[in-house]
């Protein structure tokens, strides 16, 4: 057991011991710094400019409500087993079938990682005139090294950016109410470009749901599934609806729908430089470090040595992959959530809630039904016309799953 502390202090290949479990405010910070995303303040000012006051937040009550019960249940399977992600779609697609989604999922973490970096770098280097790839490289090896240093540092970092983003965020907030006079003056701003509250809805789920799905990665080392579960749903729910409601109100008061480009014309310079630095190196970190986990699962290398490589390339393609990878990252967005219906569908409904030890499991090679399920749902997601793709993608991959398990009556994996 200590041989293997002192191996991969990130368990990447094994459950997280139980002496290395952490309490409520370890996970809590953590949880927090991962939904304060600047992505999300963008998505808020997007829907913010487009709807009315009170359907703006009816539609971040109920998409951050649906993001926390789909979150909330991966959480529970994370702490309940003490694996990541990639180490639990080995119950569902199969040893070697679990290569799949740990593929997609770490090529996408890599890439959102580098989208980040821009998204710093970009508006840093115009508004001060400072070289762009000197910003970049810094950004990308500060970023880098929170996730190589795994969850302690991830802790501190977020113990650091969580009060700090709120109070700075809070203040922007508070200067842009108070230039039109209170906030009871936001229910007379009319909507510059309307859209109907399901739209609304989506892409407040849409803006998160590929994150959420590797919320086991880190709800794994929480002491119990009590704190697991209360510390994701609060900062799906609440922590991200914070972030639609900085970047919306800014948005609806100026205008400008770039959060910093807000600070910065509120005289801001430096708490924008925090709040933008900080709301994305919380997110990037976490990002990378699973993309970590996901090759370590595939290589076997340990998880550390991993995260620097995926943190060259995501630093090294930061503008490229912002310039022209964007599209494709979106597409491989809407495959993450059928990866999380497929484990959530065995662990709950085929198992029952029962996953034997990792260390004394025979797994089959690869299963069929779970990647049958996983495409069907990657379908449904971009050809489904109705409703909301992801929670369609997410329901019609449990249902085929569970019906396809239940005909092959193949439960032992």
């Amino acid at each position: 057991m200590n041989k293997n502390k002192m191996s991969d202090i990130d368990y990447s290949l094994s459950s997280v011991d139980p002496n290395d479990r952490k309490g409520l405010f370890s996970i809590f910070v953590v949880m927090l710094g991962f939904t304060f995303f600047s992505a999300s303040m963008l998505t808020g000012a997007t829907i913010g400019v487009s709807l009315s006051l009170n359907d703006f937040l009816k539609s971040i009550l109920i998409g951050n409500l649906i993001l926390s019960i789909y979150t909330g249940l991966l959480s529970y399977i994370g702490s309940d087993t003490g694996l990541s992600l990639h180490l639990l779609t080995k119950y569902s697609f199969g040893l070697k079938g679990s290569y799949l989604p740990s593929f997609i999922t770490s090529i996408t973490q890599i890439g959102w990682f580098g989208v980040g970096i821009s998204m710093f770098a970009i508006p840093i280097s115009n508004r001060f005139n400072i070289n762009l790839y000197v910003i970049v490289l810094i950004t990308g090896i500060l970023m880098t090294s929170t996730a190589y240093f795994g969850m302690k540092s991830l802790t501190i970092l977020s113990a650091i950016a969580v009060p700090a983003i709120a109070i700075l965020g809070g203040l922007s907030l508070f200067i842009a109410l108070q230039s039109i006079g209170g906030f009871g003056k936001l229910y007379s701003i009319t909507p510059t470009n309307p859209m109907n509250l399901i739209t609304a809805i989506t892409l407040c789920i849409g803006s998160f749901i590929s994150g959420g799905t590797v919320t086991p990665d880190f709800t794994r080392f929480s002491r119990t599934k009590k704190i697991a579960v209360s510390t994701t749903v609060i900062a799906f729910f609440i922590g991200n609806s914070l972030m639609f409601l900085f970047g919306a109100i800014g948005a609806m008061v100026t205008g400008n729908s770039d959060i910093a480009d807000v600070m910065f014309s509120q005289g801001l310079i430096i708490p924008a430089i925090i709040v933008l630095g900080l709301n994305i190196w919380t997110t990037n970190d976490n990002a990378i470090y699973t993309a970590g986990l996901g090759l370590s699962n595939i290589t076997k290398v340990k998880k550390s040595k991993l995260v620097l490589i995926s943190g060259l390339i995501g630093t090294l393609g930061s503008i490229w992959i912002n310039n022209n990878f964007t599209a494709f990252l979106t597409l491989l967005n809407s495959m993450l959530p059928p990866i999380g219906g497929v484990v959530i569908a065995d662990y709950f409904f085929i198992k029952k809630l029962k996953y034997n030890k990792i260390e004394v499991t025979k797994f089959k090679e690869i299963n069929p039904i779970a990647i049958i399920s996983f495409i069907i749902g990657f379908l449904v997601s971009n050809f489904i016309s109705f409703g909301i793709p992801a929670i369609n993608a997410i329901i019609s991959t449990i249902i085929v799953y569970i019906i396809g398990m239940k005909i092959f009556k193949d439960k032992d994996v």
